[in-house]
């Protein structure tokens, strides 16, 4: 089986590294600094020119640069063809605008840090994570079930299908308005000299805000419509609680409080159950 990443970024060199530590040889395409840096640690067997002669493809490329590269270039008949964006909805369309020779599968690994590049890039990134396999009606099922040996491969230990819709509105909740919520919780003034006055949830709430603003800003807008409506229901869901403050309404605030307790137990078991 002939493998090919292209990019080889946190996400990329991560799947080149945990590939390689599970017995395969794949290929890579990157700037040249990163090839050779990949050359050099024998995580690629050769940088690659295009996706041509290769049986399966990663592609792990921005979102816009993942659709051009979907768009333009030339793959084998039949080959499998899999990006790792943070939005499936937009590749998907992309990819479906047109008759296509590859047979794609829309996929999203959920596992990353908070820093980027190949030198950050980890065969162990993927140890126990979920990825996410998107299907439509165009899917091809064994496409899908050879790219579901790979990760298994890779050490992820589940696989979440859905479609592209419901990934995009569960994303928008689980991962994207988490970012927007630290990016806007560290713009207090308060935040300064805030040694010594800190614990657990501070470096919680505070660990996501050093995002890749260009990368982000894409996948939010991309997303937007299920972002707005996450961030629309929090807006609310905060006007409650600064109402009560105001108030000093301390039934109603205790209610809010325990309903969101009540919430979390709730997720947690179902967590568990699964």
């Amino acid at each position: 089986m002939k493998i090919l990443i292209v990019g080889l970024g946190l996400i990329g060199g991560s799947m080149a590294k945990a590939l390689r530590r599970a017995g395969y040889a794949p290929d890579g395409s990157d700037l040249p600094a990163v090839e050779q840096a990949a050359l050099a640690q024998g995580v690629i067997g050769r940088a690659a020119r295009g996706p041509h002669g290769y049986d399966v493809v990663f592609v792990a490329l921005p979102p816009d640069a993942a659709m051009r590269y979907l768009d333009e270039e030339t793959f084998s008949a039949g080959a499998v063809v899999a990006d790792v964006c943070g939005v499936k909805g937009a590749v998907e369309r992309c990819v479906y605008a047109k008759e296509r020779a590859y047979r794609y599968v829309g996929c999203h690994p959920m596992a990353g840090k908070e820093v980027s590049g190949f030198a950050n890039a980890s065969a162990g990134l993927f140890d126990g994570a979920s990825m996410i396999v998107t299907h439509a009606p165009r899917t091809d099922p064994q496409a899908v079930s050879l790219l579901e040996g790979l990760f298994r491969a890779m050490g992820f230990g589940q696989i979440t299908r859905c479609t592209a819709a419901e990934h995009d509105a569960k994303i928008a909740y689980t991962s994207q308005l988490a970012h927007v919520v630290s990016s806007a919780y560290v713009k207090s003034g308060t935040a300064d000299g805030f040694s010594g006055f800190t614990g657990g949830s501070f470096q919680d709430m505070t660990r996501i805000a050093g995002v890749d603003e260009g990368l982000w800003e894409r996948l939010f807008l991309l997303n937007r419509e299920a972002l707005s409506a996450e961030l629309e229901t929090l807006i609310s869901n905060l006007q409650d609680y600064l109402s009560a403050l105001q108030a000093e309404d301390a039934a109603r605030l205790r209610g809010l409080l325990r309903a969101g307790r009540l919430r979390k137990e709730h997720l947690d078991r179902e967590r568990r159950i699964v």
